[in-house]
């Protein structure tokens, strides 16, 4: 068992994943004022969890609205459904470089009002605002996705468990709210601009309430920053992130066009957000339970390989499965998806036997993992242009649920990512 695991047993697998690893010396722990307790800065570190999904839900939910009224092309909607998707590679390599800079809870302030911005202009209409609402949304999300585990990770050692549940939690309630309520709030106002806008306002409030912690950090640049094992030589570690890539081609098709996919087989548009809603709130039980299966399991091939096809299937059956059974398909994909990025992020502890060697492999993994799995959501759109419907995007699901399950099957198997470095 991996020193990451014996140290902290059953502990959630992004959250012990460590931005700050390689700095010398260490952060210290975030400052509390007399006024500020730790509960405070908890809240505060779920709020800005609350934002970071709701950008890739929220869009699709009013996409077909947005199409009517605008004439929006299928280029655009390309765009807009893939370039937040693909920030999330690009940008997150950074995280680690501003937070040496400037300090974590600095830099995750600064994100946090990227992100607020972004989300503004996405509501001001015309494609140039939003597609750069979308860009620096995507960009923001990434910087915050790379430092939040950091910060949980620093000052809740002694509740990391409960952080850890929490802070998941808050990612997937993001994607189920913006599923879930953002065609209610067109239906409320009539404006798809307000609709879209409508999700700057818990972003301006994370926002605030984080700012009091931040502004008063006191930071001192790190002397060196610490060199850490090449993962990117590592058979084992490429196994590992195709496993990432090929989950987050599912994992964000998901946010981005299962609401149009139900709504192109006549569910309307707030039954459709619903539905997209539930299947993202049943990934939280697959989150949750596939990793304590995981860590009991000496070899998790057949785990990480079952998921992934529950993955495919269930997306492949919501696209041409019959309709009488839609809730069953979308529910099944709910529970697949939850199981299997979970069991991916678990892969990073249960792979590596020292948290450096965790610490590069979970930036390779975002770095290739995002930027690569950003191709599926403009997969299904070019798939739906040319062919006009989605069957051969459910095809295309069946074919990546299979290829996970490959990896998957290879990531399980009980080797380090250690034993394929060169010995000198």
């Amino acid at each position: 068992m991996p020193e990451i695991l014996r140290s902290n047993p059953g502990e959630r697998a992004d959250i012990l994943i460590d931005a700050e690893i390689d700095e010398v010396p260490a952060p210290q722990p975030t400052s509390i004022s007399p006024g500020l307790g730790l509960a405070y800065i908890a809240v505060a570190l779920i709020l800005c969890g609350l934002n970071l999904r709701t950008v890739y839900s929220s869009f699709s939910a009013v996409l077909t609205e947005i199409t009517a009224a605008t004439g929006m092309s299928g280029l655009a909607v390309l765009l807009m459904t893939t370039v937040p998707v693909t920030c999330l590679g690009i940008f997150a390599p950074f995280a680690p470089r501003l937070a040496r800079r400037f300090g974590a809870e600095r830099t995750l302030l600064g994100a946090m009002v990227v992100l607020t911005l972004g989300l503004t202009a996405r509501g001001l209409g015309g494609l140039p605002a939003m597609f750069a609402g979308a860009l620096a949304a995507g960009a923001a999300i990434a910087v915050v996705n790379v430092l939040l585990p950091s910060l949980v990770k620093r000052d809740f050692a002694h509740r990391l468990g409960l952080m850890s549940g929490l802070y998941t939690m808050s990612i997937c309630a993001a994607a189920a709210l913006g599923a879930g309520f953002t065609h209610p709030i067109f239906d409320a106002t009539g404006s798809w601009q307000f609709a879209l806008g409508f999700w700057a306002i818990p972003a301006v409030i994370a926002t605030l309430i984080w700012a009091p912690v931040a502004i008063r950090q006191r930071h001192v640049p790190p002397a060196t920053a610490a060199s850490g094992p090449s993962v990117w030589r590592s058979r084992t570690a490429w196994q590992i992130t195709a496993f990432m890539v090929l989950q987050a081609m599912m994992s964000f098709s998901v946010f981005a066009w299962l609401a149009p996919i139900l709504r192109d087989r006549g569910t309307d548009g707030g039954t459709a957000g619903l539905m997209v809603a539930v299947s993202i709130v049943l990934q939280m039980g697959g989150s949750l339970l596939a990793p304590a299966l995981a860590v009991k399991l000496r070899r998790q091939s057949t785990l990480n390989a079952a998921a992934a096809l529950m993955t495919g299937l269930g997306f492949a059956l919501s696209i041409f499965g019959p309709l009488q059974g839609i809730w069953l398909w979308t529910c099944l994909l709910g529970l697949g998806q939850g199981a299997l990025t979970a069991l991916a992020l678990t892969s990073i502890i249960l792979r590596t036997r020292d948290s450096h060697t965790a610490a590069h492999l979970s930036g390779m993994m975002q770095g290739v993992g995002y930027g690569v799995g950003s191709v599926g959501t403009l997969l299904v759109g070019q798939l739906h242009q040319a062919t006009g419907g989605f069957v051969a995007a459910g095809v295309m699901f069946l074919v990546i649920g299979s290829g996970a399950a490959v990896f998957g099957w290879l990531a399980g198997r009980p080797r380090f990512v250690e034993d394929d470095q060169p010995r000198g």
